[in-house]
């Protein structure tokens, strides 16, 4: 059907706006810069850990479960987006995805697809590996009263609620697997109209220049993510490993043939997850498990991944189709050339 209004700009949206209001245009593509980026990497860690959850499978059948349980607390528009991201963009399976809010009828689409949708936020901590919280900072502390008291230590939680710090999550979950991402704005010209190329999320992640824009940390859109969201991703990777009993000589040996390029030499040793007496050498057991590591100290303090992270210069790389089709992250090549590479 012909529209009628394109070019009529007197029904465009900065039609009405005065000179002052102008001005604060940049906020829009801001706002619409946190939601694509936040699902790309929300996409990312689920697509990482469904590829982790498949190695331990083959490690002598080290988890009981074959799939990873995906929760989204909150059905609003952040809630929306991710959804729609997770099952077009990701190789999620539509019924490994549940989603809590309390008007679930109004989510007929997202429903249709597959996705379970109720309102029992009690049984979606229960049952979620990862739970995402996308509710507004004023519903957060009923939200996790509800919840705090079910959550099972190993399940990740992600939070959205940007307003809320790290350290008071950590208070009212009584949960230290959380990860929270840190983004900073940077002033680039001509960076803000990358984010309104699109708008849909999952049309935006397919578009190369928008993903590209994307990769953590390349500011490519004028959007900084914090580097310690990378030291976070990879302690959390590390405690499911620890989840399921796998020793750290085994651990080690699965995250570095996680991220093998082919390329580096530089591997992940013992000390470079945790501090002890003997940090300059190699000893230690490695029958034994690797300390539970809290993702909060990960986000919040330096470790030694982040000093290892930082003086072997972690380059984040571009990839033409990063989540924009079924095939991403799904061997170690893949996911090793798209995200971290120890120089």
């Amino acid at each position: 059907m012909l529209d009628l209004t394109v070019n009529l700009s007197s029904l465009g949206f900065e039609s009405g706006l005065s000179e002052d209001e102008k001005e604060l245009l940049f906020l829009r593509s801001r706002s619409v810069g946190l939601t694509i980026s936040g699902c790309a990497h929300a996409v990312f860690v689920c697509e990482l850990f469904s590829l982790l959850r498949k190695k331990l499978n083959a490690e002598n059948g080290c988890v009981n479960k074959a799939h990873l349980s995906v929760g989204i607390l909150g059905g609003g528009n952040m809630g929306k987006q991710l959804a729609m991201a997770l099952i077009r963009t990701s190789n999620l399976r539509s019924c490994d995805i549940n989603l809590s809010t309390k008007r679930p009828e109004t989510l007929g689409e997202i429903s249709n697809m597959g996705v379970e949708c109720y309102f029992d936020n009690i049984r979606l901590a229960k049952w979620a590996d990862l739970l995402f919280l996308c509710v507004l900072p004023s519903h957060l502390p009923q939200v996790c009263s509800d919840i705090h008291c079910h959550l099972p230590s190993n399940c990740l939680v992600y939070s959205f609620t940007s307003a809320v710090p790290l350290n008071r999550l950590l208070m009212l979950l009584d949960h230290n697997f959380i990860i929270k991402p840190q983004y900073k704005f940077v002033d680039y010209d001509d960076v803000t109209s990358v984010w309104l190329l699109h708008n849909q999320v999952c049309t935006a992640l397919k578009d190369k220049l928008v993903h590209s824009a994307t990769v953590p940390l390349s500011m490519k859109g004028g959007l900084f993510l914090d580097r310690r969201w990378t030291s976070a991703v990879l302690y959390a990777l590390l405690n499911m490993c620890t989840a399921e009993k796998l020793d750290s000589g085994n651990t080690l040996q699965l995250l570095n043939g996680l991220f093998e390029t082919g390329v580096s030499t530089e591997t992940f040793t013992y000390h470079s997850f945790v501090n002890s007496p003997n940090a300059t050498s190699d000893v230690h057991k490695p029958d034994e498990l690797f300390p539970w590591i809290s993702l909060v100290n990960a986000q919040t303090k330096d470790t030694p991944l982040t000093d290892l992270l930082s003086r072997n210069s972690v380059r984040i790389y571009k990839v033409a189709d990063f989540l924009g089709v079924k095939r991403y992250l799904s061997d170690s090549t893949v996911a090793s050339t798209t995200f971290f590479k120890l120089s």
